[in-house]
């Protein structure tokens, strides 16, 4: 009797929250996350937004993700990878950074619309299966304690902590630290992005015997030229990482030489 008088009271409390929810949709309908229009569930996109986004897939450089035109084979690398190797395994991305994509991004990264992580980070999710698959933990790119004291969040440890729920992997929020606080990125070349991050980053002391022997999967919002990830996975595996990938929401796509 006790055991149905709990199952009464539970089916209640769903039924409550079920109706709770369609009043609140009612009151404040669901809107898209990119232009605010209303959309039929929540944390996602209407139709025409959809279509503007370019996911990233096969066929792309094994290393660096780089998307190719045609089928080159397996384990095809482009032309980068093959003249500089870089310090991570692998790294993917979910969207290509442009005009349609550049919005969502920045309203999570400076617009506090931390609501979008979730959707955003189901995504990278499923473009970075493989890697998730492979990794042993998960950690965000870092802020500076005083750049996230500015903004309140890393939309990185946003979007990690989801992508390592969904693949049932431990995110290790604080595992790096930003030691020194640098300029933006935006404005700089891929050198002087490399050098504005050398020496940035350092291991956790607390966190430091997580690393030993794993292989790490590593996330940011974008990937520009690479120049802070590969500060980050240089860290990691001098720190005693077997591996780094790198997961990102976006990549900017320039043209190969």
């Amino acid at each position: 009797m006790i055991a149905a008088i709990r199952t009464g009271v539970q089916g209640g409390t769903v039924a409550l929250q079920r109706a709770a929810v369609a009043a609140l949709g009612v009151i404040l309908p669901p809107r898209c996350l990119a232009c605010g229009d209303t959309v039929r569930d929540p944390g996602t996109l209407c139709t025409a937004c959809w279509g503007r986004l370019t996911f990233l897939a096969q066929p792309c450089c094994a290393v660096c993700g780089y998307p190719f035109e045609f089928d080159a084979g397996p384990g095809a690398i482009c032309g980068g990878c093959a003249a500089s190797p870089p310090v991570f395994a692998r790294a993917r991305a979910a969207l290509r950074y442009d005009e349609a994509s550049r919005g969502l991004i920045l309203a999570l990264k400076h617009g506090d619309r931390t609501d979008s992580a979730p959707a955003l980070a189901r995504w990278m999710a499923g473009t970075g299966r493989e890697l998730l698959r492979d990794a042993a933990l998960v950690a965000p790119v870092p802020l500076h304690r005083l750049r996230l004291l500015a903004r309140r969040y890393n939309q990185a440890a946003l979007l990690a902590r989801v992508v390592a729920e969904r693949g049932e992997r431990p995110c290790i929020a604080d595992l790096l630290e930003r030691r020194r606080r640098t300029p933006s990125q935006g404005r700089l070349s891929g050198s002087a992005r490399a050098r504005n991050v050398r020496g940035a980053f350092a291991v956790n002391p607390a966190r430091a015997a997580l690393l030993a022997g794993r292989r790490v999967l590593l996330v940011d919002d974008v990937l520009t030229t690479g120049a802070t990830v590969e500060a980050c996975a240089r860290t990691l595996l001098r720190g005693g990482a077997e591996a780094v990938d790198v997961l990102t929401l976006a990549r900017v796509v320039r043209p190969l030489r």
